[in-house]
């Protein structure tokens, strides 16, 4: 599988922001707001809203209109894990885990589950490289 970070260097990379949402002091929107600024391509997703910056925010993971490159997450640790879930079910292997959205357990289902992985790595850094 290819390093995670290397994915932000091709052009044609999709990201799908668990927890993007319309509020400028939470990360959701922050990082959404940076990546898009930085040319992304970047699908909201949170059931709560219906657009996320003007864009269509999307209820869940299979409910996108195309299949992301990597599913980024940025909400508790017990919200992660019910979508890292869905993203084994749905094949979506590579997942960035944002600070704060990760604990033991969701590591270690990360871990067991043989995801393509990055946690505690904000992605606005990373992507800044």
């Amino acid at each position: 599988m290819t390093d995670i970070v290397s994915l932000l260097r091709d052009k044609t990379t999709t990201i799908a922001l668990v927890g993007a949402n319309n509020n400028p002091k939470k990360y959701g929107n922050v990082i959404y707001r940076d990546l898009k600024r930085k040319g992304y391509r970047v699908y909201p997703v949170n059931p709560g809203v219906s657009e996320v910056e003007g864009d269509r925010s999307y209820p869940s993971l299979a409910e996108l209109p195309n299949t992301p490159t990597i599913v980024n997450f940025v909400v508790p640790p017990s919200v992660t894990l019910s979508i890292l879930k869905q993203c084994l079910d749905m094949g979506l292997k590579n997942v960035w885990i944002q600070p704060g959205a990760e604990n033991p357990e969701v590591l270690a289902y990360v871990q067991e589950h043989d995801f393509n992985y990055l946690a505690n790595a904000c992605i606005m850094v990373e992507s800044r490289k």
